[in-house]
């Protein structure tokens, strides 16, 4: 695959599943479209509405673009800070995923200290959280698997460091281990 400067994040078969495209039709669409010379929202924004790719997948689609054609640095995001990403598939129907992120009390059980603030959410769709001060965000996406299993897609955005993203990468994957334990339990 010919990204640029380091492959996806993301695997090829991991961006097909959610978005019916890999990254080179991907990044051959956006470049088509003009993509280099449109900011992050508005790349997103496109991805979404006239592409129809799921909010999370757009907003991760888009990172993966401006890190490939140069706009981002390597391993942070182009204003600096840093994204760190992780996911777990879940023998639970979405719905059920959903709601151990959306309800405060059943998210305690597997998040304690829990400081998520809920900016927005789409139900069994998406949800974006503000973490503790507002400093960093968490946007998670939700995808049904079947009937009885479900991903769950998550972004720690606006890290302030190569150190604060690995602190947070170890972080997240110990919690939704958690997570997964409790809804599978």
């Amino acid at each position: 695959m010919s990204t640029g400067p380091r492959e996806p994040r993301l695997s090829e078969e991991a961006v097909r599943g959610a978005t019916g495209r890999g990254w080179d039709e991907l990044f051959a669409l956006l470049d088509g479209w003009g993509a280099a010379d449109r900011d992050h929202r508005e790349i997103a924004a496109w991805l979404a509405d006239e592409q129809g790719v799921d909010g999370w997948w757009s907003q991760a689609v888009t990172v993966e673009y401006e890190v490939a054609r140069g706009r981002s640095p390597r391993g942070g995001d182009r204003d600096g800070t840093f994204t760190v990403n992780a996911s777990r598939t879940v023998a639970v129907p979405v719905e059920r995923l959903f709601a151990a992120f959306a309800d405060p009390e059943l998210r305690e059980r597997w998040l304690p200290g829990d400081r998520l603030r809920e900016r927005t959410s789409q139900p069994a769709r998406t949800a974006r959280f503000d973490l503790g001060d507002g400093a960093t965000r968490v946007v998670v996406g939700f995808t049904a698997k079947g009937e009885a299993k479900s991903q769950v897609d998550l972004a720690h955005e606006r890290l302030p460091d190569a150190q604060a993203a690995d602190r947070a990468r170890a972080d997240w994957r110990e919690r939704l281990a958690a997570l997964k334990a409790l809804l599978e339990g």
